[in-house]
């Protein structure tokens, strides 16, 4: 086992041993753009999108709804779904309990909205589509510039077969002349987070993945993405040094070319259209433009560098279908007896308006009103469902997370930390009583009152485990996929009418002391809080000023 297992290791432990370098602090002055800059490059707006009223947070959150007949990409769809997740859709003002408050007012350093999260701000995961012959635009590389919500042309010309060849690893690839690339430059967030940063970046792959899989569910479309396939060989093609940035996932898109297809391999392509990338023989060929670092000075951490490392190896080492089936989740022996939950439900609130609306609380809970038990099972529900369904998970397999509660006001439940039954829908008492002082303590930051939640759910993973079974690559399925559960719970908080809020900011130990993980080998990896907020909170109407 390598590096991974280690860094795993540091990160539960930082509370209690920080992380070198212990001294850092952050230049904001020279701080990166939440951005890419690619100067002489060819912008094309895209186009509008409707977002259909049956397309609900229900549909695209909660498991074991009636799927929708698939149906397959268009412009405006795509369009769609990068505006109601990584494009900016509105300001933040709200009088709120954050460090940046007094910031905000300031236009150079305006805090914009987004509908999917990010741990710490938001900091950019980097999106480009591989267009093919079957697409819209002429076949190329483009760059989503989430600022001006628009596709920057970075090469011309066909290379899917180079992406369908990496994705395949060894293999023929995904049928499509169509995908989403996903990168994480890290300076973008290093220069905050230092050597913690991996850890953060990890799980905001899995918040993007998770926007796209709701918003994609409720409207009858798949996106499955593959996270293990020939980095190098992508990080060529997109012409980024692989210390600089990673590529952490391929997503492969269904694409209404508007006429029957053929398969999209070797000499396979859109009937009158050149074949969709063919092969992939030989080397990629490679982006010519470069993203201009605002930053005077970029720095370099060692730990985030091994890490990098370890977890970039043998990227074509795709697991078995079976190897993670010894590290699912797993009950925690000795708990109560089963509570059974109200059965879940939303409301009609769209995925889009969901997304649009979402925002940390920051210090707004209110604990004179309690959580309906309804809305803690739904929240719940929809959290433990998340599954990614990436190229190491079967369809069907069983859930690496596992959501535990800490329920401070919750209606019908007796104060106490109880564990999450999925399959019964049911909390299953662990720890009795109030938590809210232990819960506070454990907090190292000064923005939530945490007993003033209606409750704290905790996601935990069997890292090691997961890390055994798949190697150090593990480390990123894992994080995504929690990434992955903090998204599903934020989107459907907002369509519960709920606050909420997600912190990386806690003592992994103590909460897994307190509960008796070590009998499972689970680490707590956020924690999550939701609850009601004031009434007619401070805000400032940016719009009519």
């Amino acid at each position: 086992m390598g590096y991974a297992r280690d860094y795993a290791d540091a990160i539960k432990h930082r509370a209690r041993v920080p992380m070198e370098p212990a001294d850092f602090v952050p230049d904001w002055a020279d701080r990166p753009r939440k951005g890419k800059h690619y100067p002489g490059t060819e912008s094309f707006p895209l186009p509008e999108s409707d977002y259909p009223s049956g397309a609900t947070a229900e549909a695209g959150c909660l498991p074991g709804r009636q799927p929708l007949p698939e149906c397959s990409f268009t412009l405006p769809l795509l369009s769609g779904m990068l505006r109601d997740s990584y494009g900016l859709v509105g300001r933040r003002l709200g009088v709120q309990a954050n460090s940046d408050l007094a910031a905000l007012p300031h236009y150079t350093q305006t805090n914009w909205s987004r509908g999917t999260a990010s741990g710490g701000g938001l900091y950019p995961v980097s999106v480009y589509w591989a267009c093919g012959p079957s697409g819209p635009l002429a076949p190329g590389v483009y760059h989503y510039s989430n600022q001006q919500h628009a596709m920057q042309r970075l090469l011309t010309g066909d290379v899917t077969g180079h992406v369908r060849k990496a994705a395949g690893c060894g293999g023929t690839g995904p049928d499509t002349d169509q995908f989403l690339i996903l990168g994480v430059k890290y300076w973008q967030n290093s220069f905050k987070y230092n050597s913690f940063s991996f850890h953060v970046v990890s799980m905001d792959i899995g918040t993007v993945l998770q926007s796209w899989r709701m918003w994609a569910r409720a409207r009858g479309l798949r996106i499955e993405p593959a996270m293990w396939f020939d980095e190098p060989r992508l990080n060529r093609l997109l012409g980024t040094a692989e210390e600089e940035e990673g590529v952490f996932a391929v997503v492969p898109l269904t694409w209404d070319s508007g006429g029957s297809r053929e398969p999209a391999g070797d000499g396979g392509g859109v009937p009158g259209r050149p074949a969709a990338g063919g092969t992939g023989a030989g080397e990629p060929p490679s982006v010519r433009h470069r993203d201009v670092e605002l930053s005077r000075r970029v720095l370099s951490f060692g730990i985030l560098e091994r890490v990098r490392e370890a977890t970039a190896a043998d990227p074509e080492a795709r697991p078995a279908p079976a190897a993670l089936a010894g590290a699912e989740a797993v009950p925690l022996p000795g708990t109560g007896d089963p509570l059974p939950l109200p059965p879940p439900r939303t409301g009609p609130m769209t995925v889009r308006e969901a997304l649009r609306g979402r925002r940390s609380s920051f210090g707004r809970f209110d604990a004179r009103r309690p959580v309906s038990a309804e809305q803690l099972g739904t929240a719940l529900a929809a959290s433990a469902g998340v599954t990614l369904e990436t190229d190491a998970e079967p369809p069907g397999g069983r859930r690496l997370v596992k959501l535990y509660a800490f329920l401070n006001h919750v209606e019908g439940f007796e104060p106490g930390a109880y564990e999450y039954d999925a399959d019964a829908h049911a909390l299953r008492p662990v720890v009795p009583g109030p938590h809210g002082e232990f819960l506070q303590r454990n907090y190292f930051l000064a923005n939530y009152n945490l007993e003033q939640s209606g409750a704290v759910l905790v996601p935990t993973v069997r890292t090691e485990a997961v890390l055994d079974a798949v190697g150090d690559r593990g480390y990123r399925l894992y994080g995504a996929t929690t990434g992955a559960v903090s998204q599903a719970f934020y989107t459907v908080c907002t369509a519960l009418g709920l606050g909420c809020g997600v912190a990386l900011g806690f003592d992994n130990v103590s909460y897994a002391e307190r509960l008796g993980l070590e009998r499972t080998g689970e680490t707590p990896l956020l924690i999550m809080l939701l609850g009601h907020e004031r009434s007619r909170p401070a805000d400032f109407r940016h719009e009519i000023a």
